[in-house]
């Protein structure tokens, strides 16, 4: 049987509350419990942080690339290892590889390769997500105009196949290029639906949301604006409280006014969480890329095709946390949770991912005291390097 092991810091965030003097217990990829210090056992090993805190590993449901790479470039296992691996470094221990809009024959190959990566345990990946091709052409922004188009049967089957493979699938789709009726059927399936990259007014989203669409995609980006007399999706996101929707938190798709007034806006049980976005610039020193065959420059933090249209984001998950802490004053346990529990709850893994607790996946994050990442750990196994001396 694996050893039981322990790590401690001066404070324990778990996704609900925050406690001292106490240690994380887990055995091998499991958390077996969060108990005081006094009650490790004698016998077993603890891994001691003098400073700082343990949180639980973030959770990044829109990833289009890292570490040089994007899925769309090759969908295959290794490129998904190469993704986890970049992200990994800034705390995100579960994402789901993000392919967006290509050919069929692409959208197969990257089922493939997200379903033979879990199968092999590849460390972060858990799923999928596929971020078009049925989209609004008026909304599409960066995705290639000439591949997006309306879902058929054919394509609503490939996805309910797909999902028999792929526990966390989520697709985002546009009302204008999915009925209700296939939202319906991909939700029964375990898909979730989100809705993204769409035109839709306020109660076409929320008819939507009614059939079973259960998230929305980059709140605000690419979608029907909110007005005071047309709320557009995001007014229908904020309202319905039965979807949670992703944050681009880097501070250019969004300003941190509009970030802090949606935050306090949103209408529960649904949370706002946040998501990357990234492209193949993070764990890396590129400064451009081909998207679909048309180049993608970084400058100052802004990823943007040639015209200007931004195309995904040069953030790390980490860096959106403090953004959130420091310029929107959202307070820290807070903006951990939206960068762990609340990703988790929304596609369903938060009985392993996104807390620490009883049964839950050892993905864990030690951070230092001004919220930057000292190590990480997958499964119980360190995947990214100490920086701080520690008696482990």
């Amino acid at each position: 049987m694996t050893a039981m092991k322990a790590i401690t810091a001066p404070r324990i965030f778990d996704a609900d509350n925050t406690r001292q003097g106490h240690a994380v217990l887990y055995r091998g990829d499991t958390v077996v419990d969060v108990v005081p210090l006094s009650d490790v056992p004698d016998d077993v090993q603890i891994a001691r942080f003098e400073s700082g805190m343990i949180v639980p590993g973030f959770v990044d449901l829109q990833v289009n690339g890292g570490g040089g790479v994007l899925l769309n470039d090759a969908p295959s296992v290794e490129t998904i290892r190469i993704i986890c691996r970049a992200h990994a470094q800034f705390g995100t221990t579960a994402l789901l590889p993000t392919l967006i809009t290509d050919s069929r024959e692409a959208t197969i190959q990257a089922i493939d390769a997200a379903a033979d990566a879990v199968a092999a345990m590849v460390p972060g990946c858990i799923g999928l997500h596929l971020e078009g091709p049925h989209l609004s052409q008026a909304r599409r922004g960066a995705h290639d105009a000439t591949l997006v188009r309306p879902a058929d049967h054919q394509d609503i089957d490939r996805l309910i196949a797909a999902s028999d493979r792929i526990s966390h699938l989520l697709v985002t789709v546009a009302p204008e290029a999915v009925s209700n009726a296939q939202i319906e059927i991909l939700s029964k399936a375990g898909i979730c639906v989100s809705l993204g990259h769409s035109d839709a007014d306020c109660s076409t989203a929320i008819e939507a949301m009614r059939a079973g669409a259960c998230l929305v995609t980059h709140l605000f980006n690419a979608m029907s604006p909110l007005g005071h007399r047309a709320p557009g999706m995001v007014g229908a996101a904020l309202s319905y409280g039965g979807v949670s929707a992703g944050l681009i938190a880097d501070g250019i798709h969004i300003d941190p006014v509009t970030l802090g007034v949606a935050i306090r806006a949103k209408t529960g049980p649904g949370k706002l969480f946040l998501v990357t976005d990234a492209m193949s610039t993070i764990g890396s020193t590129r400064k451009s890329f081909a998207l679909n065959g048309r180049t993608v420059y970084s400058s100052n933090g802004r990823l943007t095709l040639e015209d200007g249209t931004l195309a995904g984001a040069d953030i790390d998950m980490m860096a959106s946390v403090r953004l959130l802490v420091n310029k929107v004053v959202v307070d820290v346990e807070e903006a951990l949770r939206m960068a762990s529990l609340y990703p988790a709850k929304a596609i369903r893994a938060a009985s392993r991912h996104g807390r620490i607790g009883e049964g839950s996946a050892s993905d864990l994050v030690h951070l230092s005291d001004d919220l930057e990442i000292s190590r990480v750990w997958i499964g119980g196994k360190s995947v990214f390097p100490v920086k701080q001396q520690t008696s482990e």
